[in-house]
């Protein structure tokens, strides 16, 4: 077993140049000289809109990217600064939605009031104001000064013709400044804590005079007596984090082959982020240079003006979202008669409080001012009742709620750092030395055949030594099963520790982080480090970075037993390495489909009974089973049958008659339990429902299972993850039609080889295509390449840059401020 070994205003500027040209363009990029102070960049464009952006400095780099991303996503990233400034509620009214790429507030005033007091505490402006590595270094200054320029250049030209009809004359799309940006990543990075606790963290309000003391949650079990309802609890708790980031909202696979996985040859990677389809999580395809400085081709999240899932001349990384919790709770003993003074070692302290006031329109465009109190302590802000649990806000306890990425404008430097790698051991020493990854772990490999996972990324510092020791009845009933910290706020012993190689306080250092490097492989799919490689466990870290000898999701199994084929078959390619993934193969379907087909065809008059207490005829489902080729290809019969099934047989406590054996991870659990009750209604309601959406049983997949775009109906492979399918895509369902749009999954596919060769070998896929913009040529053009299973051609070099059919040229310069700052 392995054991661990450790704001500004928008200001016109000058425009003068800006020529579109078809047709090869000379490599150099076209600069101005360092006299004008100009703004500089060429982007020149190769098949499906992927640009290519050049120029002779950050700031001009930035400056092609914001101009080459308001291009094709202008209304998703002017929606996410109108979020992140607060005035959601301004433009759109009080009771619209909440942007859920940022938050998980429910409405557009619960919004409005996290981000104002995100923006009221300045904790993005302490960020900025501190050095490298907790502020940005200097490169990533300059690159958000330029985005900043390069957008609003944009606006500047294109602002009163935006076609999109998203934002299409909405006045909230305006110009923006550095600060935007800044707190657009600090939003992203607290995602997984703060991020999705945002009406909780809004609604939060002592108990009015007079209040009981004791005002139990009728909604959530008893904390004080929580044995009676521990597993609920743990799985409430559990279901709701996945829903808020993990499993319910994004996931990934990762797979990394080193030289011996590949007989011989360099790493060969694959990289296959499942992240929302639409908003502002969805990843931008660009490859971007700065001549002897950065040369890095990938994918970023909206807004991002850096590659997070690239690769480079030397080194491919990807990430998946990792298992390790990274908030925590802190259980607080009021004052008696005084809900907002808490004791800590018996001594009192006081609440800050900050009031949050939020400009509202109403439906006749009049404004008003909306004004709420928000309270905090030493241990951060107060919290609500959220996650399934009793966190109200009584006369005696109440909860406050830590978030370890708070002020975190690290992951900048992160990803700077990691696109000028030049092996893993520089991809480690990245992650390590800025600790800025908010919740993903690493996947990487190189040109010299090394395989690394390193989940170094930003975790509370709890031991499972200090949650013994100050973990709440609550806590203790709730932090083995899901990670999630509740420690006891009245002893100021109960903080979160700091190792010495920590950045911050508060958090684990890097040598306490699971590492693991091989030169056959490693793998990941949203599981924690334990199974990374089968052959080399990792063990030894604490509870809240994840489980170890815990039962495996099926895409991890499938990866698994996937990669363990080729090895026999003779090693992994690069074309193996993508057929892995459009193989779609389902591990669920490959272990239960026999099954299911025998006890459909048992059933008494061929029909299966409904959880509604009636029976269903099964007709030719039975034969649908039988004949499905264990795949979610568009064109096989039964897999849209099994997909609805097994939801069902998902959500069942236990549906197999082998149970997990920590021996054998990726053979079990095994053997359906077809008598089982709730199996066989999972059929039978399944069958129902694909009948009232006009569907046969042996329909192919892809008749029920697309998105339009355009008007044109394109089928799409893949299926939901509880199947073990790697291509993984969750829809939502039309109970009239069947599966019409893809709410997430597959999004950046990456296949990127190194195999002797100067340019790297790489297949890229966006599968929703590079614009969110309905009226753009490039809406829906490799969607359609992924509904073919077709992949985008590498463009990294320069002579396959120069080679590409259909090349376009936009040159773009403009002067800068007197100040140096663009807009």
């Amino acid at each position: 077993m392995f054991r661990l070994r450790r704001v500004t205003t928008f200001a016109a500027a000058a425009a003068t140049v800006l020529a579109t040209v078809a047709g090869a363009a000379s490599a150099a990029p076209a600069v101005s000289s360092r006299g004008d102070r100009g703004l500089s960049a060429t982007i020149r464009y190769t098949e499906y809109g992927v640009p290519h952006i050049s120029a002779r400095d950050f700031t001009g780099l930035g400056f092609g990217f914001g101009f080459a991303t308001a291009r094709d996503n202008v209304c998703v990233l002017a929606d996410m600064y109108l979020t992140v400034r607060g005035e959601r509620s301004r433009y759109l009214g009080a009771d619209a939605p909440g942007n859920s790429a940022l938050g998980s507030a429910r409405t557009s005033l619960s919004s409005d009031v996290y981000f104002r007091s995100v923006i009221d505490s300045g904790v993005v402006e302490r960020a900025l104001a501190a050095p490298p590595p907790h502020g940005p270094r200097a490169e990533v200054r300059e690159l958000v000064r330029g985005y900043v320029a390069g957008y609003n250049r944009y606006l500047r030209e294109n602002g009163e013709d935006i076609a999109d009809p998203a934002c299409a004359d909405a006045d909230w799309v305006r110009p923006i400044g550095e600060i935007d940006v800044y707190r657009h990543f600090h939003a992203v990075a607290t995602l997984g804590g703060a991020g999705r606790m945002v009406d909780a963290l809004t609604a939060a309000a002592p108990p009015a005079p007079g209040t009981p003391a004791a005002a139990p949650d009728a909604a959530a079990p008893d904390a004080a007596a929580p044995d009676a309802a521990v597993p609920d609890a743990a799985a409430r708790v559990r279901a709701a984090l996945d829903e808020g980031l993990g499993t319910g909202d994004m996931g990934s696979n990762a797979i990394a082959v080193g030289s011996a996985g590949t007989d011989g040859r360099g790493g060969v990677l694959l990289g296959n982020p499942h992240y929302p389809w639409h908003g502002g999580r969805r990843f931008w395809q660009s490859h971007l240079t700065v001549p002897g400085r950065l040369d890095v081709s990938g994918g970023s999240l909206l807004g991002l003006p850096l590659v997070q899932i690239g690769f480079n001349a030397d080194v491919a990384w990807s990430h998946t979202v990792a298992t390790p919790i990274t908030f925590g709770l802190h259980e607080l003993d009021l004052v008696p008669g005084s809900p907002t003074t808490y004791l800590v070692d018996g001594r009192p302290e006081r609440m800050t409080s900050r009031q949050v006031a939020v400009p509202v329109r109403a439906a006749d465009g009049s404004l008003s001012t909306v004004r709420r109190t928000l309270y905090s302590t030493r241990y951060g802000p107060m919290v609500s009742p959220a996650l399934g649990l009793p966190l109200s806000w009584t006369a005696t306890t109440a909860y406050a709620l830590r978030d370890a990425n708070l002020g975190n404008l690290r992951g900048l430097n992160t990803w700077f750092d990691l696109g000028r790698a030049r092996s893993t051991r520089d991809v480690l020493g990245a992650l390590s030395r800025t600790q800025g990854a908010p919740w993903v772990n690493t996947i990487a490999t190189d040109r010299s055949g090394n395989a690394l996972y390193a989940d170094v990324q930003v975790v509370p510092h709890v031991t499972d030594e200090l949650a013994r020791e100050c973990d709440t009845p609550l806590g203790s009933s709730v932090f083995p099963r899901t990670g999630l910290p509740i420690l006891d706020g009245s002893r100021g012993e109960c903080v979160w520790g700091r190792d010495r190689d920590a950045v911050v306080p508060g958090i684990f250092g890097a040598a306490r982080m699971p590492v693991l490097n091989r030169t056959d492989y490693v793998a990941n799919s949203n599981d924690s480090a334990w199974l990374t490689n089968p052959h080399q466990p990792i063990t030894g870290y604490p509870r809240i970075m994840g489980t170890v000898g815990t039962e495996r999701d099926p895409r991890t199994r499938m990866a698994i037993t996937a990669l363990e084929e080729q090895l026999a078959g003779g090693g992994v390619t690069h074309r193996s390495m993508r057929d892995l993934l459009f193989d779609n193969r389902s591990f669920v379907g490959e272990q239960a489909a026999a099954a299911s087909a025998a006890m459909c065809a048992a059933f008494p008059d061929g029909r299966a009974p409904t959880s509604d207490g009636g029976t269903v005829a099964v007709g030719d489902a039975c034969e649908a089973l039988a004949a499905w080729d264990r795949r979610m290809d568009t064109d096989s019969r039964g897999a849209l049958l099994f997909e609805r099934y097994w939801l069902r047989v998902a959500e069942i406590e236990d549906p197999w008659r082998v149970p997990f054996d920590p021996a054998d991870p990726v053979g079990t659990p095994n053997t359906l339990d077809t008598d089982d009750p709730a199996v066989r209604q999972a059929l039978g309601d399944a069958v129902a429902e694909l009948r009232a959406a006009g569907l046969a049983p042996s329909d192919p997949l892809g008749r029920g299972h697309y998105v339009v775009r355009g008007g044109r109906t394109i089928p799409v492979s893949g299926g939901h993850g509880v199947q073990g399918v790697l291509n993984m895509i969750v829809t939502t369902w039309d109970p009239a039609r069947g599966a019409t749009e893809v709410v997430h999954g597959s999004s950046h596919v990456q296949v990127v080889s190194f195999d002797g060769g100067r340019c790297p070998r790489a297949s890229t896929l966006l599968t929703y295509s590079q614009s969110s913009d309905p009226t753009s040529r490039h809406h829906a053009d490799q969607t359609r390449l992924f509904s073919a299973q077709r992949w985008v051609p590498s463009r990294f070099c320069e002579r396959d840059i120069e080679a590409a059919p259909g090349l376009r040229v936009v040159r773009l310069h403009e002067r800068r401020p007197a100040d140096g700052r663009a807009g």
